[in-house]
């Protein structure tokens, strides 16, 4: 796959980015609750498309939601209990980094669950999905597929970046490893959970920029929202000043000017 050019991707992503400003706008004003599942392969680009998404929308109002492992108590629940509560109320959207597919996925893969909770999963699911859609929830999920090869070089990539390196973990490797079983895993879950009212969106991610552009543009299709006109608004003017003197800056703690010393070692000067 030829990767999409930088300047075509930055552009289209742009205009895709108001777009959701839009669309986070309208669901403030209609009370819309909007769950969007990011699902797939490690190092697919799941991450990079949800920091687009969000990167200029009111956190207030668009949450993203990545879960720990499930606590001793939460292990005892009802499986979907412990996601019922980060759910969107009215005017919210919430971004699943992971979600209650985690059963199907990799407690399935290295055998945290039984082949029984496994079965019940499959069956409940559904079901569990159609109450949120019955209840006016709207419902969107997406897997990020990549090639063996193009993960690979992606995994291999992280272990020489030290601001990527966090995101190699055991789970990560036994990836590489249990490939075919995670394409089994994940076989099997489409089978039970890709519905007509609940389906699944395949992304393609061995170019990332072309996933995120192809993702969004979906998502954006996928809603029927409107543009809220904006309230106008007016810059009052400032008042004439009563006298007030700023205290002199040696009375407060300042940070090190160390922009200033990497200009000197630079030998630039600063405009």
């Amino acid at each position: 796959m030829a990767r999409l050019k930088r300047e075509v991707y930055e552009e289209e992503l742009y205009r895709l980015q108001i777009e959701l400003v839009k669309l986070q706008e309208w669901v403030r004003e209609s009370g819309a609750r909007l769950v969007v599942v990011f699902e797939g392969r490690d190092a697919a680009g799941k991450g990079s498309a949800i920091k687009r998404i969000t990167e200029h929308l009111n956190p207030r109002f668009a949450r993203i939601v990545a879960l720990p492992a499930p606590s001793e108590r939460e292990r005892t629940q009802w499986y979907f209990q412990r996601y019922v509560p980060h759910l969107p109320a009215a005017g919210e959207i919430v971004l699943l980094d992971r979600s209650w597919y985690n059963r199907a996925g990799v407690e399935r893969v290295m055998g945290y669950c039984t082949p029984e909770e496994h079965r019940l999963f499959l069956r409940q699911c559904p079901v569990f999905e159609r109450m949120l859609i019955e209840d006016g929830v709207l419902l969107r999920k997406y897997w990020f597929s990549v090639s063996d090869a193009e993960q690979e070089r992606r995994f291999r990539k992280r272990l020489d970046d030290p601001l990527k390196r966090w995101k190699l973990s055991p789970m990560d490797l036994e990836s590489l490893t249990r490939w075919e079983d995670y394409s089994r895993a994940k076989d099997e879950m489409m089978v039970h959970t890709d519905t007509d009212e609940s389906p699944w969106y395949a992304v393609e991610g061995d170019d990332k920029r072309s996933a995120r552009i192809n993702m969004i543009s979906h998502l954006l299709s996928t809603v029927d929202y409107q543009e809220v006109t904006p309230p106008k608004i007016k810059l009052p003017r400032r008042p004439s000043s009563k006298g007030y003197e700023r205290p002199a800056r040696v009375l407060q703690r300042e940070v090190p000017d160390r922009a200033g010393e990497l200009d000197g070692e630079s030998g630039r000067t600063t405009p």
